[in-house]
């Protein structure tokens, strides 16, 4: 197996860090934009990123969707599902079904 090496990086705001990937997130300010409270501090960056994208910022705006196209995201994968289920659950809301 083929070892990655890392680069030295510095983003925008000055922060230096290693990455291996060509990811251009700095991994410095990803842990500064992170909720302290709230439904999205639960989650990891990349799902994060990816419910802001689309404009879901609430619990509310969540509920609006149905499971399978959160999945569709880039950046949401299934370890996120059980939490957004759970943090929906205690406000007495769920994902959307599709009835036939």
């Amino acid at each position: 197996m083929a070892s990655s090496s890392k680069t030295l990086r510095t983003c925008s705001n000055g922060h230096q860090y290693y990455k291996s990937s060509d990811c251009p997130t700095c991994p410095i300010c990803e842990n500064e934009r992170k909720p302290d409270d709230g439904f999205m501090s639960l989650l990891s960056a990349p799902a994060r990123r990816a419910l802001k994208h689309h404009g879901i910022t609430s619990l509310h705006e969540l509920s609006q969707y149905t499971e399978k196209e959160i999945l569709a995201f880039h950046g949401m994968g299934p370890k996120s599902m059980p939490i957004l289920r759970n943090a929906l659950q205690e406000k007495g809301l769920s994902f959307k079904n599709l009835s036939i």
